[in-house]
């Protein structure tokens, strides 16, 4: 979502974004014309009229499970935006029982949380996470 049009949007999917990500994008980006959204978010510059980059990760009740606000000049990485929406997919199916470590890719082994994983984590991260 951002301040630009639906028309933008379209132009910088299909010039850009197709580029760098196979297939596209695989959800619909959305305008905020006039900011009402990102000002919620507190990523809206109303004297300027420009939003902040931003990007939240929202659970299906509404509830902001991820984000990171970066300035202009700074670029965003989509492929880990990707692997962050799977992170918290599988620890929301899992219910709570799978952890993902840094870095985390779809398929590589998970951490369990509990009593036992304290004070190991290195010791499955040397043996089980090798990226």
């Amino acid at each position: 979502m951002s301040i630009d049009s639906m028309f933008v949007h379209k132009m910088w999917d299909d010039k850009e974004l197709s580029k760098m990500v196979t297939g596209g994008i695989p959800f619909p980006m959305l305008s905020d014309a006039g900011g009402r959204v990102g000002a919620v978010y507190g990523i809206y510059d109303e004297d300027a009229g420009v939003e902040t980059r931003g990007k939240f990760i929202i659970d299906p009740e509404g509830v902001v499970q991820g984000y990171e606000v970066l300035t202009p000049q700074v670029g965003r990485n989509v492929n880990e935006a990707l692997r962050q929406i799977r992170a918290f997919q599988l620890v929301r199916d899992s219910k709570g029982t799978e952890a993902t470590p840094s870095g985390w890719q779809p398929g590589k082994p998970t951490l369990k949380p509990g009593p036992d994983l304290v004070g190991q984590v290195w010791e499955v991260w040397k043996t089980d996470m090798a990226f």
